[in-house]
Order: C-alpha cells, then sequence, then structure tokens
C-alpha cells in the first residue's frame, strides 16, 4: 500500500496532522460570505439577523453566536427554514453556496464527481465555488508549486496583456485549481488554495479596473476570500477584502466600503503586514473617502499612509503584492488633491509621480496623465490638458486600461467650453477615431 508523504516546509508531518490542517478552516464559505458582506466578527452576524429577523416577518427571535460558532465548523448542520430565510436575506447568497449540505443529498454523489453537461462560459469565473473537500490525494505532492507557477506567470503577464486576452486564461486557471481541490491533501491542498486565492483577486482586478464589470467583480472577490479562508491566508484575505472596498466606494457607498476595510484591516493585524501593505489599505480608503465627496478625510488618511511607509516596519510584503508603492501613493494623493481643488499642489505630485513611475507601468501611467490633464483643466489651460490627454491615449493604445480611459472621457467632458478650439478637435478626432469607438465598444 502506498503511503502519501507530507510536508511543513522542510518538515515531513504524518497524513493524519495533514488532514488536521486541511480541514481545522471550518466552513469557509460561510465566513467568506460572512465577512464579506460587511460582518467581521460572529458576534455582529448575530446582532444583524437578530435585527433582521421582524423585518422579514418571523417576528422577534434571538440567534446567538453559539450558533454561528455551530454554522461556521467543520461540520454545520442544516439551518432550519427560519434560519434560512435569515442568512440568505443577510448575505444574499443562495443557502446551497454557503456551505451546507442538505440531508437528502448525503446519499448523492459527491459534487466534484457528479458529471454535468453544462459548461461554464469559456471567460467565467467558476460560480458559487464550491470548495470541493479532499477525497484522495489522487494528485502528486508538487500540485500545488506546479499550480503556482502559473498563477505567478499570471501575475506577471497582467501589466502587459490585453486584460480582453487575459481574463479568460485566468478564469481557466481558476475553474482547474476547483477541479484540483478535491484531489489534493494536505500541505499541497493549502499551497494549491492559496494560489487559487489569487488566481480569483487577478481575475476581480481585471473585471473592476479592466473591464468595468463591479458585480462581476464583487462575486468573484467572495469566491477569492472563500479560498483564502481555505489557505488559512489573512494577508490573502486582507488583500481580497480591501480591494472588495473599492466597488461601493467608486458607488459612493461610503458606510459599505469602510465596513469592508476595517475587515480588511483586522485580516492585515493576524498577517502580519508590512508597512507597504498598511499603508496601500490607507490609501484604498483614500480612494474611497474621494470618491465620496470627502476629501479632507482622504488626505489624512494619504498622510497616515506617508507617515507608516517613513517609519517602515520589519516585516516583508507578500510576493504577490505588486500593485502599489510609493510612487502609486503619490498618484492616489495627487488625485485627492485635484479633489480638493488644491490644483497647484496635484500638478506637483502628480508631475512628480509621472517622472518617478516605472516605464513598464503603463496603466498607472494612462491614469496619471489623465489626472494631469483634468488639472489643467480646472486651471483653465486646454492647450496642455489636450496635450496630457493625447499622451494617455498613446499609451492606453499599447496597454488597454478602462480606468484610465473613463479619466478621458470626464476630461473631455470638462473641456467642453473649449469645443471649437483646434486641439479639442484634434482630441475629438483621436478620441472617436474608427479604430478607439470600435475598440471601447467591444471592451
Amino acid at each position: 500500500m502506498r503511503t502519501t508523504l507530507f510536508y511543513r516546509g522542510e518538515e515531513l508531518i504524518p497524513p493524519e496532522e495533514a488532514q488536521r490542517v486541511t480541514q481545522s478552516s471550518g466552513n469557509t464559505r460561510l465566513k467568506a460570505a460572512r465577512q464579506h458582506a460587511g460582518y467581521a466578527s460572529q458576534q455582529a452576524f448575530a446582532n444583524a439577523l437578530t435585527q433582521a429577523a421582524p423585518r422579514i416577518g418571523l417576528g422577534a427571535m434571538e440567534v446567538s453566536v453559539r450558533q454561528i460558532r455551530r454554522w461556521e465548523s467543520p461540520a454545520p448542520p442544516w439551518p432550519r427554514a427560519d434560519h434560512q430565510r435569515l442568512l440568505v436575506h443577510a448575505l444574499q447568497m443562495p443557502i446551497e453556496q454557503l456551505g451546507f449540505t442538505a440531508p437528502w443529498q448525503n446519499s448523492e454523489p459527491a459534487a466534484s464527481q457528479a458529471p454535468s453537461n453544462a459548461q461554464p462560459a469559456p471567460s467565467a469565473v467558476p460560480a458559487g465555488l464550491p470548495l470541493p473537500q479532499p477525497t484522495a490525494a489522487v494528485q502528486p505532492p508538487t500540485i500545488g508549486a506546479d499550480y503556482t507557477t502559473i498563477t505567478v506567470a499570471h501575475r506577471r503577464l497582467y501589466w502587459s496583456v490585453q486584460p480582453a486576452h487575459l481574463h479568460p486564461t485566468v478564469a481557466e486557471h481558476t475553474r482547474l485549481g476547483l477541479h484540483l481541490l478535491a484531489e489534493t491533501t494536505g500541505v499541497a491542498r493549502r499551497l494549491l488554495a492559496t494560489a487559487l486565492a489569487e488566481s480569483l483577486l487577478l481575475a476581480g482586478r481585471i473585471e473592476f479596473f479592466d473591464l468595468r464589470q463591479p458585480d462581476e467583480a464583487d462575486a468573484t472577490y467572495v469566491r477569492a476570500l472563500q479560498a483564502a479562508g481555505e489557505a488559512n491566508d489573512p494577508l490573502l484575505g486582507a488583500a481580497i477584502l480591501a480591494h472588495a472596498a473599492f466597488i461601493p466606494g467608486w458607488a459612493q457607498h461610503r458606510d459599505e466600503a469602510a465596513e469592508r476595510l476595517r475587515a480588511a484591516r483586522t485580516y492585515a493585524r493576524r498577517g502580519p503586514a508590512s508597512a507597504e501593505f498598511v499603508a496601500w489599505i490607507d490609501a484604498v480608503e483614500a480612494e474611497c473617502d474621494t470618491r465620496c465627496g470627502h476629501p479632507k478625510d482622504a488626505l489624512r488618511a494619504i498622510a497616515h499612509a506617508e507617515d507608516i511607509l517613513t517609519t517602515g516596519s520589519e516585516h516583508r510584503s507578500p510576493e504577490w503584492f505588486t500593485w502599489f508603492s510609493p510612487v502609486r501613493l503619490a498618484a492616489f494623493k495627487g488625485n485627492t488633491q485635484l479633489k480638493a481643488g488644491r490644483y497647484a499642489q496635484a500638478h506637483d505630485t502628480l508631475t512628480a509621480a509621472l517622472e518617478a513611475l516605472p516605464a513598464d507601468e503603463g496603466k498607472q501611467r494612462s491614469v496619471i496623465l489623465g489626472d494631469l490633464a483634468a488639472v489643467e483643466v480646472a486651471r483653465k489651460h486646454p492647450d496642455e490638458a489636450c496635450a496630457h490627454a493625447q499622451a494617455a491615449l498613446d499609451q492606453l493604445g499599447i496597454t488597454w486600461y478602462a480606468t484610465g480611459m473613463e479619466r478621458i472621457r470626464e476630461v473631455r467632458q470638462g473641456l467642453q467650453p473649449w469645443a471649437d478650439t483646434e486641439c479639442v478637435r484634434q482630441l475629438d478626432d483621436r478620441l472617436y477615431g474608427w479604430q478607439t469607438t470600435l475598440s471601447a465598444l467591444r471592451r
């Protein structure tokens, strides 16, 4: 009989302990959905369910923390009918996607083994992400590292490959990872779940920032949080929750964004997080506050982030944390100064950020150029605004970024008082040329 070996770093551990490591995180699907909905603690969730009961016609009833703890255990009991109504109401997800198994399904084949003729769309992230429990170590112990290698390659490709081309590949990679989870146990499964969570985070980033599909991104972040919970990786969980805060923040739902950021900070403390990681969460808060019309609060958050970067910490950022730097913080700051009406400061900050930006960060370059153009519109300098907008369009022709194009469209709206000038007409010719228009419609 073959014995499967597992490793924790260089240390050999028995299969029994590896199985305990796999099962220790409990019902991660319910936990992830709870946290994504903004309930950072079991007590907060219990209070919310108790308060919601009368509003949906269930009368006065109390849901205890003990009950939440049972639902988030490795073997959660099937909730009774009124509890199901509460859970679905609070989390806006079907009960079947919250980690519960109906008693009448116990005798049916596992979902990971059930044949299905219905195939998801090639570009779609797996819906619901029912994380399969391991059945046997069919895959070799190297499967987690092998899957991670592809995830790392996607991480690098994001900065140069067209998002419409990369997203289907990343989505298919997440689908593969989901299938492999059912065939992997122990440490290999944990490595696989970590890489799957990163892949789902990347898919959500593309959906939100590059393709402007916030609803799809929101659902993808829930699945990413489920995978991070399976991996028991608090820093990945913090990164996912902070990214999820952008969605209500950009929709000007400030309280919901703040709740997700509080959850992100809680996870970051468990990491522990590096100074750069903590500063990035401050930067996310600043952008959400700016979008919600509170630029002064945003500037305070940015000042706090700058202090953190100056102080530093002994902790290092994870390898997948590639989307933030002091230059990017300066770009956040310049945009906030612009929205606060501090145009001279915004011009200086954004100009310095553009000069310091590495050559391979084309997506961020288009955003900074768009903000510089907006500064010149505010200062009533249409020629300079058009020059920055034209440079941004040059960059977007190389690396498409929906967020950057949004900046240019906002600039063009601001240029309407100078619509009859030659520079604005040239910008219109470029902005509404055949190729640009068709590309925008396709994307």
